[in-house]
């Protein structure tokens, strides 16, 4: 045991006396002075006694032999007190009368313009991992919707930055996952996406078509962002697309991302073919790819699909109800500078026909059964409508024909066709200086496609809006008020088919902007005034009052006595 303790002994005189060679207290010591002077270097930036890390610093630089008298003058003397000289200027603002919100928001804003612009991906990665768990601080600032839409900001200008991805990840698991839409970031993590893109379908759908017009470009921009979030939306909502209930919505925003990563150039043919069964049909697919990646109709492609779908046991209807292919569909037949074969446009019309009016039923991914009753009387209305607007007959020579087309104009395919044709019609120069009529023909079959297909009347809007802020330069001034007075009395009828609150926003829109001849507004508001009667919605009130206040627009129509439409609006509204 003896011999044991004294081997211990000299093992440990052994390392005494490596340690003290000369060479290693060089070392030791050069090491000391070199983490001395990163510390005096942190310790002379400004302010450095408010960073977070300076214990963790202060506590090197002892260990290293510093000095503390020489950290406390030099903590001392590079405090700024920046911190407390904004908040002492905030509250002497409160304290001269300024509301503590309004100081709170200049603050707030000014720091978030100054991170903004001295941001360092960098430095907030190595704060980051030096901390080894979540900071406090950050925890702190995701609860506030000020500081979580500056992490929204960096993390579009800074995708890669770890910091950053790990915040957007913490916001959404603190469920804030509704307001990080446009973040790309997002697009990077899979759980994040996921519940992002969960609780933009779920708001859409539960919104209705209002929400789902606004949050839209946004939640098409996300998806669209790359390939791999685009196929795995895709998926994700082509499986959602075959429950019963909401599953048209679904079906509908499938085709909305479409029609967006088109307009974004991306190539996404490929996944719509495969989600709509393609695979099992491949030379109909292939003609479909082959057109859709062209952008352009083919007659042989037509003529391959016309003969599968003319056979008794037909490809899915689903295959060519790609929304982007009925577009070339309807442009090829309504287009005016359109030029089909004769030969091949029974076929053209054939297949739109079928896409249109055909339903089939599928039990456990079978098809049982497909119900063609409306594929005849649709293939003969579509044949002879086509045929009248290809003649490209002017407004008085169609009125022998104005019966046949407000027949047909209830197939909703056909509608949507005559739209265009008269979108297309209507915006020719030469258009309406040959038709002198005060209301066009054009614009009356409008009104019809208005009153039977209320899906159709955004677009409906769109065309209205196109023709009444055209200028006419080449049409007296006279006639020009009177066309643009007939197309209100078009938007009027929309209005009373229930497309009130888009309609009424666009001509408050036109009195703000001030570029639309107020006798216009005037007989806009006097129309509306002959059919509407109380109760009326609050936000009806609201962007119709400012239109009815106005006294350049209603001044005219009011009388003395109070007892004019005006004046009772107005009062209803108030009380």
């Amino acid at each position: 045991m003896d011999d044991f303790e004294d081997d211990e002994e000299n093992m440990w005189e052994g390392r005494h006396d490596v340690g003290d060679s000369p060479d290693e207290d060089d070392e030791d010591e050069e090491e000391k002075m070199a983490a001395q002077q990163e510390c005096v270097d942190l310790f002379s930036s400004k302010d450095y006694i408010m960073e977070p890390g300076v214990f963790g610093t202060l506590k090197r630089f002892l260990q290293a032999g510093g000095s503390p008298e020489k950290v406390v003058e030099m903590l001392s003397d590079n405090y700024t007190a920046v911190a407390q000289t904004v908040n002492l200027l905030a509250e002497w603002l409160i304290q001269a009368g300024v509301d503590i919100k309004i100081v709170q928001e200049m603050v707030e804003n000014h720091l978030k313009s100054m991170i903004m612009k001295h941001f360092d991906p960098k430095k907030a990665d190595s704060i980051f991992t030096d901390e080894g768990e979540t900071p406090s601080w950050l925890a702190e600032m995701i609860e506030f919707p000020t500081w979580r839409e500056l992490f929204y900001k960096l993390a579009e200008e800074y995708p890669d930055c770890l910091m950053l991805n790990f915040t957007v990840k913490l916001i959404s698991d603190a469920g804030y996952q509704g307001e990080i839409t446009s973040v790309s970031t997002a697009c990077h993590q899979i759980e994040v996406f996921s519940r992002v893109l969960r609780t933009s379908i779920t708001g859409m759908l539960e919104g209705g078509e209002e929400i789902i017009t606004k949050n839209l470009p946004e939640f098409t921009k996300m998806v669209c962002h790359g390939e791999h979030t685009y196929l795995y939306s895709q998926v994700l909502m082509h499986i959602l697309a075959q429950e019963t209930k909401g599953g048209s919505n679904i079906r509908r925003l499938c085709q909305e991302l479409q029609k967006s990563a088109q307009a974004r150039e991306m190539d996404v043919t490929p996944i719509t073919l495969a989600l709509s069964g393609a695979a099992a049909y491949p030379r109909a697919c292939q003609a479909l790819s082959s057109m859709l990646s062209k952008n352009a109709l083919n007659p042989a492609d037509i003529t391959i699909l016309y003969k599968m779908y003319m056979e008794m046991n037909p490809p899915p209807v689903d295959l060519i109800r790609v929304p982007a292919f009925l577009e070339l569909l309807i442009d090829a037949l309504f287009k005016p500078s359109s030029r089909v074969n004769p030969d091949h446009k029974p076929k053209y019309i054939f297949v739109l026909s079928y896409a249109a009016s055909v339903t089939e039923v599928f039990k456990k991914g079978q098809r049982k059964s497909i119900n063609k009753d409306e594929l005849k009387p649709t293939t003969q209305a579509l044949e002879r409508v086509q045929s009248l607007c290809a003649e490209n007959k002017s407004s008085s020579e169609l009125i022998s024909d104005i019966n046949t087309l407000f027949l047909n104009i209830k197939f909703p395919v056909i509608a949507y066709g005559v739209l265009r044709w008269v979108d297309y019609t209507v915006s020719d120069a030469s258009y309406f200086k040959l038709n002198t009529d005060h209301t066009p023909l054009h614009l009356v079959l409008i009104d019809e496609i208005v009153t039977n297909h209320v899906l159709l009347h955004q677009q409906a809007l769109d065309l209205f809006i196109r023709v009444f802020e055209s200028s006419f330069e080449d049409l007296e001034v006279l006639f020009r008020l009177e066309l643009k007075k007939s197309v209100l009395d078009r938007m009027v009828h929309l209005f009373s088919r229930g497309f009130v609150i888009p309609v009424v926003t666009y001509i408050k829109n036109c009195l703000d902007k001030q570029d639309t001849d107020i006798s216009l507004i005037r007989h806009f508001v006097t129309e509306v005034l002959d059919i509407i009667a109380p109760p009326y919605t609050p936000e009806f009130g609201q962007l119709f009052l400012p239109l009815i206040e106005c006294k350049d627009i209603t001044d005219s129509i009011r009388s003395d006595d109070g007892s004019d439409p005006v004046s009772e609006f107005i009062l209803h509204c108030k009380a």
